[in-house]
């Protein structure tokens, strides 16, 4: 297979939200195209939806139904739909536990490249990119963006609660309150947030 371009990667996420419309099941855009839809950066390597794990058999059956290239990987939590060289992942556990039909349902419509589709929530897709960090995939530099373009649509407390016992969405989360992208947790002024930080 050849590398995709944007517009293979435009083409392949409009062919499968379509398909998964047609499906009749939950599902939501998340990951960086979500973000893009939400007003953040466009990516350059996929495109993810979330599906409940209920569903996830289900659906992958009825995208091949429609003549979608349906593969399963060794991974236990997605499945992979390539839409000729574009690859669209659907996803039924980010960040390690179980999407089911509530948290899907979540998400709420927005016009994504000429087609309406349930796109998840900021919060959401952040607390999926904070609880995806792991000592193998900690680049901050593709996050600080997302952060800062995002931040108004987020409620950081929730993201704070839901990532807290991940050290690196942690040390994100510190890094982003320092470069003031976002504010300190409620209750604190940012002079008493700055002083009860460890200095050395």
């Amino acid at each position: 297979m050849g590398e995709p371009d944007q517009d293979d990667l435009r083409e392949a996420l409009k062919t499968v939200a379509v398909a998964l419309k047609a499906a009749g099941r939950p599902f939501a855009l998340i990951g960086g195209y979500g973000v893009w839809a939400r007003g953040g950066p466009e990516p350059n390597h996929d495109a993810d939806f979330l599906v409940a794990r209920e569903d996830a058999e289900e659906i992958a059956h009825l995208l091949a139904d429609q003549g979608l290239h349906v593969v399963q990987p060794p991974e236990d939590w997605l499945f992979k739909v390539y839409v000729g060289d574009a690859l669209v992942d659907i996803i039924f556990r980010p960040a390690g536990t179980f999407a089911t039909r509530g948290v899907v349902e979540r998400a709420t419509p927005l016009r994504v490249l000429s087609i309406e589709m349930p796109v998840m929530p900021a919060t959401d897709l952040l607390v999926h990119r904070l609880n995806a960090l792991t000592e193998h995939y900690c680049d901050f530099a593709v996050h600080i963006p997302v952060a800062r373009a995002l931040r108004e649509q987020v409620d950081w407390n929730v993201v704070r609660e839901l990532t807290a016992p991940n050290p690196f969405a942690a040390a994100l989360l510190f890094l982003l309150e320092r470069l003031e992208i976002i504010e300190p947790p409620r209750g604190l002024t940012r002079r008493a947030w700055s002083a009860a930080q460890p200095t050395g």
